[in-house]
């Protein structure tokens, strides 16, 4: 082997012969230290202050689970031996965890993640050097954000200083604040890794600074600031298989940050604006046919909505909304779910290789489907159901092709809780009629003369009928 080894490395040197100039650096600089023997480098002062202002927070809520078997339950097989209203017992237990928050005035507001709060039976919140604990309530969430506005009764708390996120650059140096596994406040470096990082898959508007400073659990809903101590971002998520830090962790900037915050402080809850269009990016193939090569391609317009009734057709492609140009559909979504409803915008948009514009008035983004309320609903006490949409697909992870009724939320000890409702679930059919929508739903049952009426429903990968008396 050793006598062919040489031959065929100098055959491979002949045949790829062709030189090259490479760009050398100076060769062997001069080594130098940060400062003088006397001095040590520290940002200590520069974060002291961002540090008062980070909060743990420690929540309290009821988890409801089945038995552990309940999976195998679902299966069809068992679900004919036992039949068809057999469903195992629920069991409650009290989950705690732990967050982290920011406070942005000095009478008590504090941003933190929705996931860290919602559903929360109590809300603790202590300083993270301050042994005081506050009860929080919470002002407003916004999940399609993962953000959270709570508020404490204290007064003179250190607020933090916002930095404009707009300037960002990658390797900017950053700090991560936060209550990291629950050991208390603690400071992590790192830089600015990426900016504008979208499709992750963890919330319905993304727009991550990514960085490489240390982010753990508990560290959700902490602060990420510059070598100033002002606030660049939200720390969210990490990416990771072990649940340990990679170097990989997300943070929502602090623009969106304030005005999501500011929203939810005023109103209580996010108005978005709704151009009402399916929107996709430019593919290498298809941006051969087109003069942008940057923009939003839309793949439909909804009948009569703002963008149908301003032109706007499908194959059209968006490269502005007013004056903030727009490189890719997650640029759109997030331009346009940033605005209010109501609002006048121009759209410039290229179609058959031409630039045109176009003046859209905005809609209200709708909220998750249309809610009944236990009262109102005459056919099974304590449902509430709701026509599924895009943001509902989403956020229940329910495919394309599927057709129902989503149960948004089944009350406690109600009749639908009872029958063995869940939420989550969608109804697929009742008795023989198929339903895709609360009007089929209503219709159905309206015509049902039973008294005992089989309900399809269709929870995971499963089909199985729940029994109403």
């Amino acid at each position: 082997m050793k006598r062919l080894f040489f031959p065929l490395i100098l055959g491979a040197m002949i045949a790829h012969g062709a030189s090259i100039d490479f760009e050398l650096a100076p060769t062997n600089p001069k080594r130098v230290a940060p400062s003088n023997n006397k001095v040590v480098l520290s940002f200590h002062d520069s974060i002291k202050d961002a540090k008062n202002s980070v909060v743990n927070i420690s929540t309290t809520k009821t988890v409801r689970q089945n038995n552990q078997i309940q999976d195998m339950f679902n299966h069809p097989f068992f679900k004919d031996f036992f039949g068809p209203g057999f469903q195992m017992p629920e069991r409650q237990r009290k989950a705690t965890s732990l967050g982290s928050g920011v406070v942005i005035s000095k009478d008590g507001y504090i941003v933190t993640n929705n996931h860290v709060v919602e559903e929360s039976d109590e809300i603790v919140v202590s300083l993270i050097d301050n042994s005081k604990e506050f009860k929080a309530k919470v002002i407003g969430l916004d999940p399609k954000s993962d953000l959270a506005v709570i508020k404490i009764d204290a007064d003179d708390l250190k607020a933090i200083s916002f930095a404009d996120s707009s300037y960002l650059v990658e390797g900017d140096v950053v700090f991560a604040i936060g209550n990291p596994f629950g050991v208390g406040g603690s400071v992590t470096q790192g830089i600015i890794s990426a900016l504008n990082k979208s499709g992750i898959g963890l919330n319905q508007y993304e727009n991550f600074i990514q960085t490489d400073a240390s982010i753990n659990p508990g560290n959700s809903g902490g602060a990420l600031v510059d070598s100033r101590g002002a606030l660049v971002g939200i720390n969210t998520a990490i990416l990771s298989r072990s649940g340990g830090n990679n170097g990989i962790g997300f943070a929502i900037p602090s623009n969106m940050v304030r005005t999501i915050a500011k929203s939810l402080i005023e109103d209580g809850k996010i108005e978005r604006g709704y151009m009402g269009v399916s929107i996709g990016d430019l593919t290498s193939d298809l941006k051969e046919v087109y003069t942008n090569k940057d923009g939003a391609l839309i793949l439909g317009a909804e009948a009569d909505g703002p963008a149908d009734r301003a032109g706007i057709k499908r194959g059209d492609l968006i490269i502005k909304v007013d004056d903030i140009a727009i490189k890719n559909a997650n640029d759109l979504k997030n331009t346009v779910g940033s605005l209010l409803p109501g609002k006048k915008v121009t759209i410039t948009y290229e179609r058959d290789n031409k630039i045109k514009t176009a003046k859209i008035t905005l809609d209200k983004m709708g909220e998750d489907g249309s809610l009944g309320s236990p009262d109102g609903n005459n056919h099974i006490k304590g449902l509430f159901l709701g026509n599924l949409n895009d943001e509902l697909r989403y956020r229940y992870r329910i495919p394309q092709n599927e057709e129902g009724v989503l149960v948004l939320e089944v009350e406690d000890d109600s009749e639908a809780q009872k029958f063995g409702f869940k939420r989550g679930d969608v109804i697929l059919q009742v008795e023989q009629s198929i339903v895709t929508n609360l009007e089929e739903f209503d219709k159905a049952f309206s015509q049902t003369k039973k008294d005992k009426i089989r309900v399809w429903v269709k929870r995971g990968r499963y089909t199985s009928p729940i029994l109403v008396r």
